[in-house]
């Protein structure tokens, strides 16, 4: 073999194994320091909380599901069919726990992205949204967590339009947790049931967001422009407020009206 076959053979065995020629993962692989060691679930508490090994307690990052445990309120539809398929997913299985910013939230419990199998290959399964494609939990925002919200509010959607889930089992009608106070009214309405005929006051600060308690005392926010907003009152003797910012909506307890 002449000298020129020679160079020509090992040169291609250097790229062949050179890193700029190995495939990229699909996923990008979160920085190191915001994922956890792999710990194994020890069992679920309900549709977006587990509990590891080691005591601590995870909530999922970026979603909610129906209430089963709260003691100031009934199981809501579909709270222990969305605890069975969290069950069905995760209980007794390592996880991969990954951070957004907040590492806990106020009642202790570590705040995670959480997926079966390493989070940068296209064969792990995220679990907060894979609850929310198949219609198990829907999407809620907390800000500062919210580097997936958009995938988040897609799949939800998606899943609305698929009637999957708690998307057909649970109408708005029949599940008060689960609709916007005053989306459901009909045009003529000027305020939600057993409610009184209030003003719509008129925000002194030059704050336009419009935060309202329904009669089942949910605090739900209305931005200028959403479905509701026009026929939603604000009654400031009843808690109810005008904001400045989302985040300060959001800070404050109050979520975003899902006809927004």
């Amino acid at each position: 073999m002449n000298k020129s076959l020679k160079w020509l053979f090992f040169i291609g065995g250097i790229l062949l194994v050179s890193p700029i020629f190995l495939i990229s993962p699909v996923s990008p692989i979160p920085p190191s320091d915001s994922i956890d060691n792999q710990p194994r679930v020890s069992r679920v508490i309900d549709g977006d909380t587990i509990e590891l090994e080691n005591g601590e307690k995870v909530r999922y990052i970026g979603i909610d599901t129906p209430e089963t445990l709260d003691p100031r309120k009934p199981v809501q539809c579909f709270g222990k069919n969305a605890a069975a398929k969290n069950k069905e997913l995760v209980e007794g299985k390592p996880v991969w726990l990954v951070k957004d910013i907040s590492d806990k939230d106020k009642y202790g419990r570590l705040l995670r992205y959480v997926y079966l199998g390493d989070p940068a290959q296209e064969s792990s399964v995220f679990v907060n949204l894979e609850l929310v494609k198949l219609g198990f939990a829907h999407s809620s925002s907390y800000p500062p967590d919210i580097k997936y919200q958009n995938l988040f509010i897609e799949a939800e959607r998606e899943a609305r339009q698929a009637e999957l889930g708690l998307w057909s089992s649970c109408p708005a009608e029949r599940d008060p947790a689960l609709q916007d106070p005053v989306s459901s009214l009909p045009p003529d309405s000027p305020n939600p049931p057993n409610l009184p005929d209030i003003p719509n006051l008129t925000p002194s600060s030059g704050c336009l967001i419009k935060a309202n308690i329904s009669s089942t005392g949910e605090k739900v926010y209305h931005l200028p422009g959403c479905g509701s907003y026009d026929k939603t009152k604000i009654d400031e003797s009843r808690g109810e407020k005008w904001f400045c910012g989302e985040e300060e909506a959001v800070s404050a307890g109050w979520r975003k009206a899902k006809n927004c």
